[in-house]
């Protein structure tokens, strides 16, 4: 096994390009099932949930080659509609190939999803949604038996939730349906506009109609292209907290810097300057954080669940006190205790955690839970007195690509290391 082994204390500055999106990639991959011919992604992440993702596509048929961050995908030739079992469960969003795989075959055979255990995360509303597109859907023994015996029909359908998810499966089953479907209260976040996006350039014809609204006319069979993934949003902010908890400055490269808007303000209450134009951004932080008041998670446009654990990491050595809400996931605090290891004051009762900041973390040995809890885990790590060890890294490599070198040339003092 492997953990990181982080020795706090550095400021952090340097120069960082963004990797390509995880949450981007893994529906865009799932959608490449739907063309027939040859995709070109380029902007793939390295990442392990990424290598789940083309281990699916393989297992169904796909022919896939990687280039570096490119990857290569023929989906022509699909010779089953059955995901493994294990393939299932090493990762949340293999859910997201019910949709592409019904558009494709007209079937589609899988488990419930794995990944990381941040809550029951309930596919309910995907189910719900297939079934208003014609989809008959048997549970046997926790795996889904899903037919569209007459292929996808266009359906009205509104969501309960703007689930993510659920937003892609729809617009991934709906692309080669037939006839109109009208999706209401869809989720916004940039990465269901870069699954549009792509699809579109497969000769798709998806639009947004307002804010929430997104409508799919279905056509007959999509063809092949090449495509940028966007870069990290919570990768990026990432890299902004790193820099805040050490008091560093860092100019952060090659995202769309729109889509952290929802973030930035806990960084200026803080006392970070922050300067930027459209794919770039520059912080200085100070020498001690003042973040303060209430943060709230949010679907987009709203501050980001998935950036929740890395502010509450900032969070444990400003001078005052924050207060979090996680309204999107009840298991997302598994990281607290681990940050209370490291000295962290912090409190949780229910959906409610308050953090009071203390002056100094100290090094301890920790435990990743999960990926954003982990990853928070390391940027206390950045900042604490002492020695600190990472361990359960599996969670942390879902989502980071080569996190410890991107720190390292950062100036961290942090290294990878088996035991």
């Amino acid at each position: 096994m492997e953990k990181l082994v982080v020795y706090g204390g550095k400021k952090l500055s340097g120069t960082i390009s963004v990797q390509g999106s995880k949450n981007s990639t893994l529906p865009i991959l799932a959608g490449a099932l739907l063309a027939q011919g040859e995709v070109v992604l380029h902007n793939c992440p390295l990442l392990t949930d990424v290598n789940a993702a083309v281990n699916i596509l393989k297992s169904l048929g796909s022919r896939i080659k990687r280039e570096n961050n490119t990857l290569i995908i023929d989906s022509t030739n699909i010779t089953t509609s059955v995901i493994d079992e294990n393939l299932m469960h090493e990762m949340r969003s293999s859910i997201v190939f019910l949709g592409a795989l019904l558009a494709r075959t007209g079937k589609a055979e899988l488990s419930a999803p794995g990944g990381c255990e941040i809550g029951l995360r309930p596919i309910d509303l995907h189910l719900k949604a297939m079934r208003e597109l014609g989809v008959e859907i048997n549970e046997e023994k926790g795996n889904l038996l899903c037919v569209a015996k007459n292929g996808i029909k266009g359906a009205e359908i509104t969501l309960a939730f703007p689930s993510v998810g659920a937003t892609e499966n729809v617009i991934l089953a709906a692309t080669a349906g037939e006839g109109r479907t009208i999706l209401i209260n869809a989720a916004r976040e940039p990465e269901i506009k870069n699954l549009a996006d792509f699809l579109n350039s497969c000769g798709a014809k998806i639009y947004f109609a307002g804010e929430s609204t997104i409508i799919i006319d279905g056509v007959k069979k999509l063809h092949g292209c090449e495509f940028n993934i966007i870069s990290d949003r919570i990768v990026a902010s990432t890299y902004m907290a790193a820099a805040a908890i050490t008091g560093g400055e860092m100019e952060i490269t090659n995202f769309p810097v729109r889509d952290i808007q929802p973030v930035l303000d806990i960084f200026n209450s803080g006392g970070c300057i922050i300067n930027s134009d459209e794919t770039s951004l520059h912080i200085k932080a100070p020498e001690r954080l003042h973040l303060s008041g209430t943060i709230r998670t949010m679907p987009f446009p709203g501050f980001p669940t998935d950036f929740q654990a890395p502010a509450m990491a900032m969070s444990t050595v400003s001078e005052l006190t924050t207060i979090f809400i996680e309204t999107i996931f009840e298991s997302r605090y598994k990281h607290v205790p681990q940050l209370k290891r490291m000295g962290a004051d912090i409190s949780v009762e229910g959906t409610v955690a308050v953090v009071q900041g203390v002056k100094k973390l100290h090094g301890a040995t920790v435990y990743a839970e999960d990926l954003r809890g982990g990853i928070a885990l390391v940027i206390a790590a950045l900042a604490a007195e002492g020695k600190t060890d990472v361990i359960n890294l599996k969670h942390i490599d879902r989502g980071y690509e080569k996190i410890e070198d991107n720190l390292r040339r950062l100036g961290a003092e942090i290294n990878r290391e088996v035991y």
